[in-house]
């Protein structure tokens, strides 16, 4: 957002922008002759400014830059979305967007092929995994171009169009060519779906955001996890930002027995006020279930927690979530922008919302919030988590929870920061990890292409001490000398993620977290509490 040095240049376009803003909403629901004096005065300094104004104004740049100036003096939530922007999030969340379908990583000023969709366009023209995509219909995308913008710019277009790629292939010394037709390719939003324990019947997914598609994802998830033997389920919110209010009641309606409260909300109009109820249909209401949080988890991954929570119907495991409490209405502009205006606030089953303080117009502080939990030792102690015990609300079942502030978890799982030290710094800012894995993939790839599953992959890479040598000789070659005493104290750390992006080079992002979660203290402690069945003691 950018502020005008000179008041005078503020107040023209604001005023205008007010105007402007004022005009599509009391429009929509008033006749013209019931415009406010208000309504009436701003209309008349909009044209007497495009009409009298000395210079040419440039109404559209006029309200782009102003807007979002109007819309964050109401709440940190209620934003402006260029049309440009609006296409991008629409496209994010609506399941699918048109492009050669590939999964990449820009590694040393390359774009890397890191993985082929299944079924698209990149597969059916014969790019592999592990290609660099170095051109692009005739415009280079390496070195400074290299970027995700520009990639994602180049390769996504509309359905049918073609776009001439070149890529550079390990075992070719010269550049191949492929011409490939766009299609619609699907955007995930289960991430990972695995048996985390198949001897104790536990099942794992990850749901990234809640897309147009994500009840459709996780019932296929769920039905994948049953027929390998599933009899309990993890499923991971951590880092969910929420998304569509509909999936998530479908989802959590799966878990619950009839007539039991989801979420509720209430707005200003009628249209905004609702309470979303259980239908008894469920599937899985039996089914043992631990749900796992963090500080990212916002919105619509905090109802679903909150309707477990309040129904003692499954264990939250992890830290407190973000708190975003508000339902914001996405409202299409004339040309084709929008804005995301809060409509309503959602309430838990118990009434609780757990929307965290905010001052109208004054979002510092808020947008600061995370920061200032790990300042206060959030992340690392339970007991330094600040609760509103005014705000006391009580489950089903009697226990206490609390609103204002997010979902606290029934078991809290500390930030692991084991195997930090300055070695591990140093390697880490310098994107060492991700640059030798890549290596490794490409020296592995004729033995690793008919690979699996994690535990095949680790047949066929190197044990982990020739790993850890192998990394160590590389990060000397790039500036990051060999300090063995802190490099044996990050040792797990830097091994679990070695072998974590050599999974997702050859296995794509289920392999790269389940292999994380080989080493997570959240997951761990989640197998723990299910196995010991204290996700049914609530």
């Amino acid at each position: 957002m950018n502020r005008k040095r000179n008041i005078g240049f503020v107040l023209i376009p604001l005023v205008l922008a007010i105007g402007i803003v004022g005009g599509i909403f009391i429009g929509k629901y008033m006749s013209i002759s019931r415009v406010s004096p208000a309504e009436a005065k701003l209309r008349t300094i909009a044209d007497l400014i495009e009409n009298e104004y000395v210079d040419d104004v440039d109404v559209d740049s006029l309200l782009a830059s102003v807007v979002p100036d109007l819309l964050a003096g109401l709440d940190p939530h209620s934003v402006y979305m260029s049309a440009e922007e609006l296409v991008s999030t629409n496209e994010d969340m609506d399941g699918h967007f048109s492009g050669v379908g590939v999964s990449f990583q820009i590694v040393n000023d390359s774009v890397v092929v890191v993985e082929v969709i299944a079924g698209g366009p990149a597969e059916k023209a014969g790019i592999l995994n592990g290609d660099k995509i170095v051109q692009a219909n005739d415009s280079s995308i390496t070195g400074k171009k290299a970027t995700q913008d520009n990639v994602f710019k180049t390769l996504r277009g509309p359905k049918g169009s073609k776009v001439a790629l070149k890529v550079k292939r390990s075992n070719s010394a010269k550049l191949l060519s492929f011409d490939v037709v766009r299609d619609d390719i699907p955007v995930n939003t289960v991430d990972a779906v695995y048996m985390a324990d198949e001897k104790n019947g536990i099942g794992y997914l990850k749901v990234s955001k809640f897309g147009r598609n994500t009840y459709e994802e996780f019932m296929q998830a769920i039905s994948q996890l049953r027929g390998q033997g599933a009899k309990s389920l993890i499923v991971d919110l951590r880092g969910n930002v929420g998304g569509f209010l509909d999936q998530v009641i479908l989802m959590a309606n799966e878990f619950l027995p009839e007539d039991r409260i989801i979420v509720s909300t209430n707005g200003k109009l009628v249209e905004n006020k609702s309470i979303a109820m259980t239908d008894g249909n469920g599937r899985f209401q039996k089914m043992p279930l631990t749900v796992l949080m963090d500080e990212y988890s916002a919105s619509a991954s905090e109802i679903f927690a909150g309707a477990m929570q309040d129904n003692d119907r499954g264990l939250v495991v992890g830290r407190r979530s973000f708190g975003k409490g508000l339902v914001q209405h996405q409202i299409e502009l004339p040309d084709s922008s929008a804005i995301r205006l809060t409509v309503a606030r959602y309430y838990t089953p118990s009434g609780r919302c757990i929307q965290k303080p905010y001052e109208r117009g004054e979002d510092g502080k808020y947008v600061l919030d995370i920061y200032d939990r790990y300042q206060h030792g959030e992340f690392y102690n339970a007991d330094s988590i600040k609760l509103d015990k005014s705000k006391l609300y009580l489950t089903n079942g009697g226990r206490k929870v609390y609103g204002g502030g997010g979902i606290m978890p029934d078991v809290f799982v500390p930030e692991d920061t084991t195997g930090y030290t300055s070695y591990y710094v140093s390697v880490s800012n310098q994107g060492l990890i991700t640059k030798y894995a890549m290596q490794v993939t490409d020296r592995y790839r004729e033995l690793t292409k008919n690979v699996k599953t994690t535990d095949e992959l680790y047949r066929v890479i190197p044990r982990d001490q020739t790993l850890l040598e192998g990394f160590v000789e590389f990060a000397t070659k790039n500036g990051v000398p060999a300090r063995w005493y802190y490099i044996n104290k990050s040792r797990p750390l830097i091994l679990n993620l070695l072998k974590a992006q050599i999974a997702r080079n050859v296995l794509g992002y289920s392999g790269l977290i389940q292999t994380l979660n080989e080493e997570d203290e959240t997951v761990q402690k989640a197998l723990e509490l299910t196995r010991d069945g204290k996700n049914l003691k609530l």
